[in-house]
């Protein structure tokens, strides 16, 4: 599937996305920058500097994440994704407006929270709209297109974001601001512009006659073990363990970003490249690996990724050199690549219609969950030295053994759904069904 074959909704779901993950990514850098800046005043709750820095980038994930089982059931309940996706984004660019007005932790810490809510509205019924507007044969298609523009968003904000903060102070119309405030104008932006998007040229596509929403409402547990499958584990869960742990290892990185800096002697300027190095091996194998898995299968593509993922998040404590860094993230990204599209293409094959916001919550969940341990984790284990390699070395090694803990568990548990039994079943069913 090439991006021109991709349908028109779901190509501007993605540019939408890669709108605001612009300004996302934006804070990725900014917050920890800013709040080390000396301009955030007050309590710090009695805990060092990165442990609340930790503390304030994970309650973006930890709320997002809690909240996304129910607000993709809610989207299955009333069929309708597209209003949850724009009151998600304008919530979002509200938050991220606020910041410029929260000059203590406790305010910095109820704005981030503020985002997650944002973020759990609009991930769950966007992730469930590409889904229900792909087809079988290109679902895996589908998800690379959607989120290899997501993951540009993702990689250009963290470039951008170094140079706006010392670009400043900026003076426009007689207003003079400083490079962090045009930070967070340029992530409020963001929003509005997916927001306004999604409003005026995407639909939520026709109810199916042949699908029962009420099994939607009435089916909201998410299930951990196998009921009719050859393993122990749920497909969808384990694989969305394996997101969390993935996601674990690519967010270590953010908290310790001034010691990673110190350390490799380098400006926050490289440490945006660096970051960003990991969504440019995304953007690059992001949608064919994702068309690949509709004909080889999800499976393999997964069990790759993961495979990689182990020594890629290990080196990046190890690497002496900025150099070395971009390349131990490019590696992680492509590691990344594998996953990503694969499974949640696989997850999908497995979802009913209108139990699929449900259903792909368990992936959007782990993974945001995953982006607020990372941050907190690393925070935490940087205290711990290694007798080899840095200081900060320690949350490296814990993200390359959850990274190993995921391939066994993806192996032994999870039913490839291309090539199994089970799912020609559904598909034959899904034919018949259409025909009657």
């Amino acid at each position: 599937m090439s991006i021109l074959d991709t349908d028109r909704r779901i190509l501007t779901l993605a540019f939408a996305r890669m709108m605001d993950s612009i300004g996302n990514s934006f804070l990725i850098v900014v917050l920890p920058l800013y709040i080390a800046s000396g301009v955030i005043q007050g309590d710090t709750f009695g805990l060092g500097t990165a442990v609340v820095t930790g503390i304030i980038l994970s309650a973006f994930g930890f709320f997002n994440s809690f909240l996304q089982p129910f607000t993709g059931n809610l989207s299955d309940r009333t069929g309708r994704r597209r209003i949850f996706v724009i009151l998600g984004l304008v919530i979002l660019g509200i938050a991220n407006f606020a910041y410029t007005l929260a000059g203590s932790y406790d305010l910095v810490l109820l704005v981030r929270m503020t985002q997650g809510i944002g973020v759990a509205l609009t991930v769950p019924a966007t992730i469930a709209l590409v889904n229900d507007l792909s087809t079988d044969a290109g679902r895996g298609g589908s998800m690379g297109v959607f989120n290899t523009f997501r993951m540009l968003g993702f990689g250009l904000g963290p470039v951008l974001a170094g140079g706006v903060i010392h670009g400043g102070p900026y003076h426009v119309l007689g207003v003079t601001f400083s490079g962090f405030e045009a930070a967070f104008y340029i992530a409020t932006l963001g929003a509005f512009v997916g927001a306004s998007l999604v409003l005026l040229l995407v639909s939520d596509p026709e109810p199916d006659p042949d699908e029962d929403a009420a099994d939607a409402a009435n089916d909201f547990g998410i299930a951990v073990f196998e009921r009719d499958g050859p393993g122990v584990l749920d497909s969808v869960f384990t694989l969305g363990l394996a997101s969390l742990f993935m996601a674990v290892g690519i967010a270590l990185l953010s908290t310790i970003e001034p010691q990673i800096n110190e350390h490799l002697d380098q400006t926050s300027f490289l440490f945006g490249v660096e970051f960003s190095a990991f969504v440019l091996a995304q953007v690059l194998l992001q949608a064919p690996i994702g068309a690949w898995s509709d004909t080889y299968g999800r499976k393999p593509f997964i069990l790759a990724g993961l495979a990689l993922l182990v020594p890629a998040t290990l080196a990046q404590g190890f690497v002496s050199t900025p150099a070395g860094m971009i390349v131990a993230r490019f590696l992680q990204g492509a590691a990344g690549a594998a996953v990503f599209a694969p499974a949640m293409a696989l997850a999908g094959d497995i979802a009913r219609g209108s139990n699929s916001g449900t259903t792909l919550s368990v992936l959007t969940m782990s993974f945001g969950l995953g982006t607020a341990i990372g941050p907190l984790s690393s925070g935490y284990l940087s205290g711990f030295s290694l007798p080899v390699g840095a200081s900060y070395a320690t949350p490296f090694v814990f993200g390359a053994l959850l990274a190993a803990l995921g391939f066994v568990l993806v192996y032994t548990q999870v039913e490839e759904t291309i090539e199994g039994e089970s799912f020609r079943r559904r598909l034959v069913g899904r034919q018949s069904e259409s025909a009657d």
